[in-house]
């Protein structure tokens, strides 16, 4: 039997797994899109009408199903249907947040579900079977089990008002058009340096209290303290957060570290916000006394807290709409602006260059001396970061300025999560060349020469 359009050099089976080999995602599985990202556009025809053999054109609206004799006799195959209802299920969801695995394998048992009540109808439809194949793949990739709770097929049944990534849904079924959130990161650890919601890195001197991050769902404080004496760089001692009020998702809850107590509870001493076996507020203790997360569903985001050596580090990740919520008066936060032009060690994102090994002192100040040289500094960073990146050069910086080595371990968990945290891979790392951070070019060249 002759073959038309792509079957004509391709087996019935071999045009199928084509198909098959697209990247199954919540974003990919859809009908049209199986037919614009293969190329199989019109892949999929008739094969003899003579015969009464009938396979459906992949970019037609699915009514029926290949069958032999008389097809009206068919009930039509849904497997668009069951597409739809997962993109719907899933298109939402973050896999950096909690509870993703287990909503999305809900989800994927729900496909399943609806392919297999389709499997007689559909059994002759190429797009029912990559779908199939597709859905094995992926359970098989989320180590989901085939028995389990399955989500709803209507998604306003599973609309979590405290759950942010449900607020999106939401906001669909009022009218507007989903659309996925958008993340931003900022991080602050060492002498202390920043990196700002809009990636730009500084490094500042920022002595005392300082906001973070004020905006009408968080407040994010640091404290500030001289590392050693003469030098202008501090580094962080205290960090106090206010996580407010929430419709019922939570009531107002502060924490407060300090060095040498980051306790794993909020100042009133319990560990979440909300009710239910599902807290919308929740703080993990990874590491006692060393390292917290803070998990807020109901805002979609997550703190990470550490203690190194004598000081404090803080990361977070924020939706836009939400970090972006503030009024003209709660402008002055070094998330969202950096640091004032006043308070910056850095020249445009170059740091000074310390002389062997010596502080830059402040003005009428002693010099005080630290314990590393230019060339230990950069083998003792060199240990822990291996791309030569921003968080490199700002461990050399911190160990020339101070000369304790627990900054190199600071430097190195900053990275750490920022690649736990940043929505956007290819700006983990800011190298000195792209201008938003960086060393002066003497130590550049010096630091190139010691290795």
């Amino acid at each position: 039997m002759e073959m038309k359009s792509c079957l004509g050099h391709l087996s019935f089976y071999m045009c199928g797994v084509a198909i098959f080999q697209l990247p199954l995602t919540p974003f990919s599985l859809t009908v049209s899109s199986v037919s614009e990202h293969s190329g199989l556009s019109g892949c999929v025809a008739p094969l003899d009408v003579e015969q009464g053999v009938y396979v459906q054109d992949i970019n037609s609206p699915l009514p029926s199903a290949l069958c032999l004799g008389d097809c009206q006799l068919q009930a039509p195959c849904r497997i668009q249907k069951c597409t739809s209802d997962f993109v719907s299920l899933t298109s939402h969801l973050n896999s950096a947040l909690d509870g993703f695995d287990l909503e999305f394998c809900k989800a994927l048992r729900a496909y399943s579900a609806c392919t297999y009540r389709n499997s007689k109808v559909c059994r002759g439809n190429l797009v029912y079977h990559s779908a199939v194949l597709g859905i094995s793949d992926l359970m098989s990739q989320r180590n989901c089990s085939k028995d389990g709770p399955t989500s709803s097929t209507n998604p306003e049944v599973t609309h979590d008002p405290c759950n942010y990534s449900g607020h999106t849904e939401a906001n669909e079924h009022q009218g507007g058009e989903k659309a996925i959130p958008t993340y931003l990161f900022c991080g602050l650890f060492g002498d202390p340096h920043l990196r700002t919601f809009k990636d730009h890195f500084q490094t500042c001197k920022v002595e005392g209290a300082w906001p973070l991050i004020d905006n009408n769902y968080l407040t994010v404080q640091v404290t500030n303290v001289p590392v050693v004496p003469g030098s202008s760089a501090t580094a962080t001692n205290k960090i106090t957060i206010i996580f407010k009020s929430y419709q019922h998702c939570t009531d107002q809850k502060v924490y407060q570290a300090v060095s040498d107590d980051l306790p794993a509870a909020f100042v009133d001493g319990t560990t979440g916000g909300g009710d239910g076996n599902t807290k919308s507020l929740q703080i993990v203790d990874k590491v006692s006394g060393k390292y917290v997360e803070m998990h807020a569903r109901y805002i979609g985001t997550t703190v990470y807290i550490r203690q190194l050596g004598h000081y404090l580090t803080l990361a977070i990740r924020m939706p836009q709409e939400l970090a972006m919520a503030y009024e003209e008066s709660q402008d002055l936060q070094l998330c969202v602006n950096g640091c004032p032009s006043s308070e910056r060690i850095d020249d445009s994102g170059h740091l000074p260059l310390p002389v062997r090994g010596q502080v830059l002192p402040q003005a009428g100040a002693a010099r005080p001396w630290s314990a590393y040289t230019l060339e230990t500094a950069t083998a003792k960073c060199h240990e822990k970061m291996l791309v030569k990146d921003i968080y490199f050069y700002s461990c050399v910086f911190d160990l020339l300025t101070t000369g304790d080595a627990n900054f190199t371990a600071a430097a190195h968990s900053a990275l750490q999560d920022v690649e736990a945290l940043h929505p956007r891979k290819e700006r983990w790392h800011i190298f000195p060349s792209s201008g938003d951070g960086g060393v002066g070019k003497e130590l550049l060249a010096a630091e190139d020469s010691s290795l």
